[in-house]
This record gives C-alpha cells, sequence and structure tokens, in this order.
C-alpha cells in the first residue's frame, strides 16, 4: 500500500520550499538529500550552468530489481510567482494556499506522486526495471532544464511526465507548438504640429498591420495572440518605433507556419500602403507533441488505468510542457495528470486523493511486465 499521510507531509514539505523559476536550489537540495538517504544515485546536471540558474536538473537513477526496459518519470521543481512564503492549507482532502500565493502543486504534486510511486516499490519489494527520476528547472519560464539536459543523462527511450491537470487517467496526447513573435515597426519622424506629413508613424503602421490579422482562435487546433504593444515618445513627434510581441500556437506544425506567414503578410501589407519597414522575427519556443496512436507507452497507459480502475482518456491540451522538450528530443513521451486544479492563480488546489491515484498510475508503470 502506498503511505498516504507520507505522501501530504512529503508534500507539504516540498510546497514550503521556495523555488521560482531559476532559483530552485534549495529544492534540488531536498530532493538530492532525499534519494541519498534512500540510496539511490542522485546528481545535478549542467543545465543551471547554460541558462544562469542556481542549480541545474536533478536526476535520479534507480536501480533495477527485474526485467523490462529503463523508464523515465518527470516533473519540474519550479513554480510561477507569487510563489514565495507558501503557507498550505489542508481542508479534509483538498489542500490549498491560504490565498496570497500559488498552492506550488503544480508541478511539486507530480514530484510527490513518483517519489511515493518509486518508495512504495521498494518498500514492497516489487521488481522494476531501471528507473531514472528526472526533476527539473525553470519549466514555467521556458521549459529551460529540459532544453539544456543532455540526453545521455537520461539514457531511456521513454518518460511518462506528470505535469497536467484533469481526472488521473486523463492523458495529454497532444500539445501545440508555440512561437515567439517579436515585430519592429520603423516610421520617419517629424514634428507632429507643424509638418506631420512628412513623417510615418509606427504606431499607425502597426495598428494597420494588426487590423488585417486573424487573432486568437484560429482554429480547433491554432490560436494566436498579442501580448505587449509599445512605441513612440512624445505626443509632437510622430512615433519612430513601435515594437510588439506576441505568440502563435498549433497542435499541427503546418498550421502554425501558415498563421506566421499569415501575420508577416499583414505587415508587409501595412508598410506597402502607409510606408516605413517592417522586422518580422520568430522563435519556436517548442516543438508540438504528437504521441502516435499506435505508441507501446500509451498503450501501456491505457492497460495499467484499466487494471487499477482508472478511466484513460487520450487529450489535447492548449499549453506546452517538458513533454514537448523531451519529444523533441526523441522521447517516446506522454503527460499525465496529477490533478491539480486552477493552477497558475492564488486559487490553486488539489485533492491528496488524486495525488494518491497518480502515485498508485506511476507505480503499476513503474513494475517490471509480469
Amino acid at each position: 500500500m502506498l503511505d498516504k499521510e507520507r505522501l501530504l507531509k512529503n508534500f507539504l514539505d516540498m510546497v514550503r520550499i521556495d523555488s521560482p523559476s531559476f532559483k530552485e536550489a534549495a529544492m534540488a537540495d531536498y530532493l538530492t538529500n532525499f534519494a541519498t538517504e534512500r540510496r539511490w544515485l542522485a546528481r545535478v546536471d549542467n543545465a543551471g550552468k547554460l541558462c544562469n540558474g542556481e542549480t541545474g536538473n536533478v536526476i535520479v537513477r534507480i536501480q533495477g530489481t527485474g526485467p523490462g526496459e529503463a523508464i523515465a518519470f518527470s516533473a519540474h521543481m519550479d513554480c510561477v510567482p507569487p510563489c514565495l512564503g507558501v503557507k498550505p492549507v489542508v481542508n479534509g482532502d483538498i489542500v490549498s494556499s491560504e490565498g496570497e500565493t500559488v498552492l506550488g502543486g503544480d508541478d511539486k504534486a507530480g514530484i510527490a506522486a513518483i517519489l511515493e510511486a518509486a518508495m512504495h516499490l521498494e518498500e514492497e519489494k516489487i521488481p522494476h526495471p531501471d528507473l531514472y527520476l528526472l526533476f527539473t528547472i525553470a519549466e514555467e519560464s521556458g521549459m529551460h532544464g529540459a532544453k539544456n539536459m543532455a540526453s545521455a543523462d537520461l539514457p531511456v527511450t521513454e518518460v511518462v511526465v506528470s505535469d497536467s491537470g484533469g481526472p488521473i487517467g486523463a492523458t495529454v496526447v497532444k500539445a501545440p507548438a508555440k512561437a515567439g513573435i517579436t515585430i519592429t515597426f520603423h516610421g520617419k519622424p517629424a514634428h507632429a504640429g507643424m509638418e506631420p506629413e512628412k513623417g510615418v508613424s509606427a504606431i499607425q503602421l502597426a495598428a494597420d498591420a494588426i487590423r488585417r490579422m486573424t487573432l486568437l482562435r484560429i482554429d480547433e487546433e491554432t490560436t494566436a495572440n498579442l501580448g505587449h504593444i509599445e512605441g513612440g515618445t512624445v505626443t509632437n513627434i510622430v512615433a519612430e518605433t513601435c515594437t510588439l510581441t506576441a505568440e502563435a500556437r498549433s497542435l499541427d506544425d503546418a498550421k502554425l507556419k501558415k498563421q506566421l506567414e499569415h501575420m508577416e503578410q499583414c505587415c508587409d501589407e501595412a508598410a506597402a500602403a502607409i510606408g516605413g519597414s517592417i522586422d518580422f522575427t520568430y522563435e519556436i519556443s517548442y516543438p508540438a507533441l504528437t504521441v502516435p496512436e499506435d505508441s507501446p507507452l500509451l498503450e501501456k497507459t491505457s492497460q495499467c488505468c484499466e487494471k487499477l480502475g482508472l478511466a484513460f482518456d487520450g487529450v489535447p491540451c492548449g499549453g506546452g510542457s517538458d513533454a514537448n522538450i523531451l519529444f523533441g528530443k526523441g522521447y517516446s513521451v506522454i503527460n499525465i495528470s496529477n490533478g491539480m486544479k486552477d493552477v497558475h492563480t492564488t486559487k490553486e488546489s488539489i485533492s491528496m486523493k488524486d495525488v494518491h491515484d497518480a502515485a498508485r498510475l506511476m507505480a503499476e508503470m513503474m513494475k517490471s511486465p509480469e
């Protein structure tokens, strides 16, 4: 049996540890010590040095006691702000914060479930293959830990990420690629009262480009949003520059490319109509995650859910996670729910029954094949 009281204690201990992105050293120390006390092999990689973090990813290896291919389980250590000084409140089965911060179940619930599953197998002497536990840094700020992890440090073909909400058994099989976009509009300055006709307003140029764009919900798989716009100086000068930041996401790489081309074309058309020039640049922040229908890892998840009486459900997701990055690195990846709710808000909460069921599911997936 999994230890529900220990699971709750470990979860509460972890959410009290401050771990904003790039400042996860205390959390890394906690996990390294936790593993060392159980004679698991733990190390911290170089990812933090590559992204100016104060620590790297924690990678734990638990030596196999039975047959089967090595498999990894992953969750991230960092939390979104406000996440300093979290004071968890337990009300029956539900854990929340006092309301001034997030709870941090995203993703310390995933970590707690993974650790409890591994301890359960060890204590009950249940055979399992080599297990790798990957606890990453800076996921919330751009998956920097996963991006900077050396694949040689995770010598497996399959990774189970626990960083999603919904009922336990919900399994993310599609998640979008995301492009971060920066558009700089260049006009021509002039005195706005004496000779405005000699100027080209970068702000007007931006407005015309935006007017032409199809944005927000593009289709069932694609979105685009404008996040921030800034330009000009004072009212008596025709604005020389204006900068816009935006994003586009899609579950389909071809659709994402089409949306980016559409937005750039709108900018070109605005420049042709009004004058000035435009610099349109973008960077693919993370690739799309698409789990094949015949994925052995997906089938294994479905079978384990059925065995435990959990309702398996392959679902799409509108956001990215470390699963996207690991998929892009060539791993077979799924992202399973740990039950977190209202994440990234001060109303965040989680049911410990859900965390317990997530641990049950991962323990089942960790076992050697029968």
